[in-house]
């Protein structure tokens, strides 16, 4: 059976190797710190089930005060050039989407295909963790198609994937982070506080109020803890799961789906995402940092109101 451990392994694997490449590079004049960082991350994905629970709390303490004090650095990582990558682009054209394309192929023949099969009466994939299992075999099907099509140096993607986290730096670990939080959240009883609240302030006899009090609710966690991960766990444990799943019978499934979507609203318009944000602000170099956020948030607005809708006339439906 293939588990989630494995997909553990090869990302560890790969920001070993970006620890590594970055000690090598004497352009970075912080060098150090981002072979610290990285290799720290390594050492959390890699081992992290194995030296408990302290252990990777103080590697995290550790990650964040690199990221804190002095930060990260950028290197010059040795890849093809620009004059390279023009011509490869001008002789391949709209082929250099197919890699791409064929991660999330992948990941969806293997969450809908793949999770079904078994071997010897045992899933070939790990029942619970069927999508991460699925996204791993799907980056290792676009860098094998990436490689018959390009034909690169075996370190160039590596080289690229240091360079990729060069730039985007910590806030590339936002996600991961948030998403943690969320849960540290739940299980702190936050959920259950806004829940009270929920009760005592809501029409308990109005659907559509308690879906509005949801959906908007998940955007605006979102906005405060910059990720939906992070708010889903907060507001399904405050009026999902008790209010519109078993007060009212709503259909879980769907109450998850359209909640995540809601949160995803917050997610465009809040400067706590910052590796969705402010990060491509930076990398395009916009004189507003803010430019991304103000160019989302009309869409975000309009997609708050449809999902809004979208619940409340879904949910209730079986």
């Amino acid at each position: 059976m293939i588990g989630v451990g494995a997909v553990y392994l090869l990302t560890g694997l790969m920001f070993a190797g970006v620890a590594i490449l970055s000690a090598l590079d004497r352009s970075n004049p912080r060098r150090w710190r981002n072979t610290a960082f990285w290799g720290l991350f390594a050492v959390s994905l890699l081992f992290g089930s194995l030296i408990g629970d302290f252990a990777n709390g103080c590697v995290i303490i550790a990650m964040v005060l690199i990221a804190a004090f002095g930060g990260l650095g950028r290197g010059e990582p040795q890849t093809t050039t620009p004059e390279v990558r023009e011509a490869s682009a001008a002789r391949l054209g709209n082929r250099l989407f197919i890699p791409a394309l064929t991660i999330p192929a992948v990941t969806l023949f293997g969450a809908l295909v793949l999770a079904k099969v078994s071997v010897g009466g045992h899933p070939l994939i790990e029942p619970k963790q069927t999508t991460p299992i699925s996204l791993g075999l799907g980056v290792i099907a676009g860098l094998i198609v990436a490689f018959a099509m390009l034909r690169p140096k075996l370190t160039e993607p590596l080289q690229e994937a240091r360079r990729l986290m060069d730039s985007v730096g910590w806030a590339s670990l936002l996600p991961q982070a948030l998403s943690a939080l969320g849960v540290v959240f739940a299980l702190a009883g936050v959920g259950k506080v806004i829940g009270g609240l929920a009760t005592q302030w809501l029409p308990m006899d109005n659907p559509f109020a308690v879906v509005c009090a949801f959906t908007f609710g998940m955007a605006l966690f979102t906005i405060i803890m910059g990720n939906a991960f992070a708010a889903f766990p907060v507001m399904a444990t405050a009026i999902g799961l008790p209010i519109i799943v078993k007060t009212f019978h709503g259909d879980a499934a769907v109450m998850g789906a359209i909640g995540m979507l809601s949160g995803f609203c917050g997610t465009l318009v809040t400067p706590m995402a910052a590796n969705f944000n402010i990060v491509p602000a930076a990398l395009l170099e916009l004189k507003d940092r803010n430019a991304v956020i103000k160019a989302q948030a009309p869409t975000a607005i309009l997609l708050l109101i449809a999902n809004t809708l979208l619940l409340y006339f879904l949910v209730f439906r079986r």
